[in-house]
This record gives C-alpha cells, structure tokens and sequence, in this order.
C-alpha cells in the first residue's frame, strides 16, 4: 500500500496540520500516523473509512484505486 502513506502525507499537509492533531482527530496515536506515512504499517478497513471521512476523499483513492 505505497500509495496510501503517500497519499495521507499529502492530504495532511493540504490540510496543513500535523501528524499529532492527525493522531488526535483519528483516535490513534502519534506513532500509528508516522508508520502509516512511511508504510511500516498498514490501517485497518474502519481506520481506512475514518481517514477517508476526515479528508472528504473515498477510500479508493487513499488505496490508489483511483486518482480523485
């Protein structure tokens, strides 16, 4: 899931907010955020749906099934 970490840099820094305040809306820690942005782990499906909601994008894109 390359795509994803990328794709969740991206929107978070858009978004102009940090990986904490990221970590804080979603309900995870500050460490979970940082090893999904590097791709040393990977979200489950409802913290895939969290993340989605939160920057108004689908699921297929944050996956790289699609480019909106």
């Amino acid at each position: 899931m390359k795509v994803f970490g990328e794709r969740l840099v991206e929107l978070r820094k858009e978004k102009k907010i940090s990986q904490a305040k990221l970590a804080k809306n979603l309900g995870v820690s500050y460490s979970v955020v940082c090893y999904w942005e590097t791709d040393r782990s990977e979200p489950t499906a409802p913290n895939i749906v969290k993340i989605a909601d939160f920057f108004n994008v689908t699921t297929d894109y944050l996956l790289g099934r699609s480019e909106y």
